[in-house]
């Protein structure tokens, strides 16, 4: 085993064509099917309310995002337990975050209200 690195220049983002104006780069993958991975959201994107069935945790690492009925700016962190209910997402601002999933993403539809 040994540490592995992967430096900001080796990272390649990916559009996520559900939601245009996002995109993402995967880096690890810490339990089968889950992600850690850095999000872009371009001002005005907006991910509509869904469910995950895993944990989820973000970090935003720069600009502002609301969510949750609340305005999340650089260093919030929070944490959305699994089948819960969350979003929508909507950045604010030109907005980065990293979010860790444990487990999968499941099918990424609207949840029920």
């Amino acid at each position: 085993m040994a540490q592995t690195f992967q430096d900001l220049s080796v990272q390649e983002y990916s559009a996520l064509d559900a939601f245009p104006g996002s995109s993402w780069a995967v880096l690890a993958e810490p339990v089968p099917e889950g992600s850690i991975h850095r999000l872009r959201m371009k001002q005005g994107t907006i991910i509509p309310v869904h469910t995950h069935p895993a944990d989820e945790y973000v970090f935003v690492v720069s600009g502002s995002i609301q969510t949750g009925g609340r305005r999340c700016e650089a260093g919030c962190f929070w944490t959305t337990p699994k089948e819960t209910r969350q979003g929508p997402h909507e950045a604010l601002t030109d907005v980065e975050l990293i979010t860790i999933r444990l487990g999968a993403m499941g099918t990424f539809a609207e949840a029920p209200s």
